[in-house]
């Protein structure tokens, strides 16, 4: 957006960094998929800003506050920091569409898979979505890459698995790479990039 040509790669959370156990309604429920820091900090090596897009429609629903979500985000900052990694920015959505109220209850531009977090991160940061990447474990990451202009690499971790396994034939979206993990995933946009492996 700003004509550097600067690109970024992101994150989805639960599932793709840290383990999926559902709603994470206490920070001490957060806990990294191994190789999760190895990710972020072949990032952070290669100067690629590495970011956080996650929804947290939990907010919406009730189950517990923005200011939860924000203390679980610290928590992993530190659990990446400890382990020699560091995310450039975290981006969540707290809406949802149908569930809730106000003003929690809407249709927003920043709940996945609509891009609103890429194209923030873009004016934040001066990132340009058109090279950049998206890491997740759902076909929904995919198409949050490509409403955004971004190439979607989809994880084997969280649902991902499940999600090639058995709702393949279903997707309207194919990803740009299907990796074990979010480390791989890394691995392969780094080489790709002429990156080397960070």
């Amino acid at each position: 957006m700003d004509g550097t040509g600067r690109w970024a790669v992101f994150f989805d959370r639960d599932g793709t960094l840290t383990e999926e156990v559902g709603y994470v309604n206490h920070p001490e429920r957060l806990a990294l998929l191994p190789g999760a820091a190895e990710a972020v900090a072949a990032l952070n090596r290669a100067g690629v800003p590495a970011i956080l897009a996650t929804n947290q429609a939990g907010v919406a629903r009730g189950y517990f506050t923005e200011d939860l979500v924000k203390e679980v985000l610290g928590r992993l900052e530190g659990l990446l920091l400890a382990l020699g990694a560091r995310l450039d920015a975290l981006y969540y959505c707290p809406h949802h569409p149908t569930a809730g109220e106000p003003p929690y209850r809407q249709v927003c531009e920043c709940r996945k898979p609509r891009p609103g977090m890429i194209l923030k991160a873009a004016r934040d940061l001066g990132i340009d979505p058109a090279r950049s990447y998206v890491v997740g474990d759902k076909i929904s990451d995919v198409v949050f890459a490509r409403n955004a202009g971004a190439r979607g690499i989809l994880v084997l971790t969280g649902y991902g698995l499940g999600e090639m396994t058995y709702q393949r034939a279903s997707w309207t979206v194919e990803p740009d790479h299907i990796a074990e993990n979010a480390c791989e995933a890394v691995r392969w946009i780094l080489e790709r990039e002429g990156c080397g492996a960070g």
